[in-house]
């Protein structure tokens, strides 16, 4: 399946780059932005743009290696080199959470790695100059992930979460699987239960454990604080988070963001959540043991922009009728309890609430209903699943093949005059 993802992907980028001939969406900010830098005019920036230079800067810096002209079928091969990339970040990542050794040669995915990269939101804007896909990838070691954490939010913004996430889990881990020292001196302990045993009692207990072990983790902390550090010299700076237009990104409390996300995740992620150990069944008497509203925000982009699904699905659904949101609820908590069940099986209580927590600032602001928000928190969660069958991955494959397949096809070919080109 690896090696065929590489052809298929020039495939599709060719035909794209022959059918979308102009900038499309938010290419018209992007493409001339990264053409002044590469023309030599620094000092030159386009007051709409809201994230941070640093998909422009990798840009020139691949420019310098391969001497390409910032023509846009050029400039989209920034995207598409970072999404061919992702299965070697990935194959890490998963890794990590499974506790086993990566491969002996990096350069060698696992099946695992390479099904989740082709995750539809990651797989459409890899085709795109957007800084979805190069803003994915995250790091292991501390300084090396300081560093790389200091990139990644030159990229987006919020990546400053998904920075304090890599050190919390870092940390979780190395407490929960630390040894005793040689000198057989116990060291603290802390206090962080299987998820699935556990009650609120023992969050409790766990956040009052902390404190024995602060000087354990200090020095590993010290890159993350810097990287934190910094951001906030650059908020001040700034004015606050968002760069260029203030005005169409003001922070909204957005409750119903999380619904949205986790009813999205397990549409997407099915087949990942029935291979586990017992299988759907497992889940149905799980969620049965287990189980026994809010403000409607409407986005201007939301109920204007017709390019996008998520305007159909707003209009044809949510706005059917004022129950139609409160219906649904139940639904959520289905899928909510799903992803806990799975996730926690193998994970102790903290770090099966890590995720969520830093998802929380990520999407509760964010007043529009937009895929894209969702791409890093899902990949992330979706890791955390150790224990996918290989028909499990092949079936995830598959649908991911399908809606990639469906939304490829109806961008490249079923444009509508007035109205433009479909797309997340």
């Amino acid at each position: 399946m690896s090696s065929s993802l590489g052809p298929t992907a020039f495939v599709i980028f060719g035909e794209l780059n022959i059918r979308v001939t102009e900038p499309y969406m938010d290419e018209p900010f992007h493409i001339p932005q990264v053409q002044a830098y590469c023309n030599g005019d620094w000092s030159h920036w386009d007051p709409k743009i809201t994230t941070p230079p640093g998909l422009y800067i990798l840009t020139i810096f691949l420019k310098s290696i391969f001497l390409f002209k910032c023509r846009l079928p050029t400039l989209r091969l920034t995207s598409l080199l970072t999404l061919l990339l992702l299965p070697l970040a990935a194959t890490r990542l998963l890794c990590y959470h499974k506790r086993i050794r990566p491969p002996p040669s990096m350069f060698t995915p696992s099946l695992d790695a390479v099904v989740l990269s082709t995750f539809p939101i990651a797989w459409f804007f890899g085709f795109l100059y957007y800084t979805d896909v190069p803003s994915l990838f995250l790091a292991g070691r501390h300084w090396i992930a300081g560093v790389l954490g200091i990139i990644s939010c030159a990229f987006r913004q919020t990546n400053i979460i998904w920075v304090l996430y890599a050190c919390a889990s870092s940390q979780l881990v190395h407490l929960r699987f630390r040894r005793a020292p040689s000198s057989g001196t116990r060291p603290p302990k802390f206090y962080d239960p299987p998820a699935l045993v556990a009650g609120p009692l023992d969050l409790v207990r766990s956040v009052l454990s902390v404190s024995g072990i602060l000087a354990d983790i200090l020095p590993a902390l010290v890159p993350y604080v810097l990287v934190l550090v910094l951001f906030g010299v650059f908020v001040v700076w700034n004015g606050g988070i968002v760069l260029g237009d203030k005005s169409n990104h003001v922070p909204s409390l957005h409750i119903p963001q999380l619904y949205y996300f986790i009813a999205f995740a397990t549409m997407m992620g099915w087949p990942a959540l029935l291979s586990g150990d017992g299988g759907w069944k497992m889940l149905i008497n799980g969620v049965r043991k287990r189980i026994f509203g809010s403000r409607r925000i409407n986005h201007p982009f939301l109920l204007s922009d017709n390019r996008h699904y998520t305007f159909y699905v707003w209009r044809r659904v949510f706005l059917l009728h004022p129950i139609v949101p409160y219906l649904l609820i139940p639904g959520y908590i289905l899928c909510g309890w799903i992803w806990f069940l799975r996730v926690g099986c193998e994970q102790t209580l903290l770090q099966t609430l890590l995720l969520p927590l830093c998802t929380l600032p990520i999407l509760l602001p964010t007043p529009l209903l937009e895929p894209r928000y969702f791409l890093i928190p899902y990949v992330l969660m979706r890791a955390q699943l150790g224990d996918v069958q290989t028909w499990g991955s092949l079936l995830e494959g598959f649908w991911y093949g399908v809606i990639n397949a469906g939304t490829m096809y109806i961008f490249l070919y079923k444009e509508r005059e007035g109205v433009g080109r479909f797309m997340w």
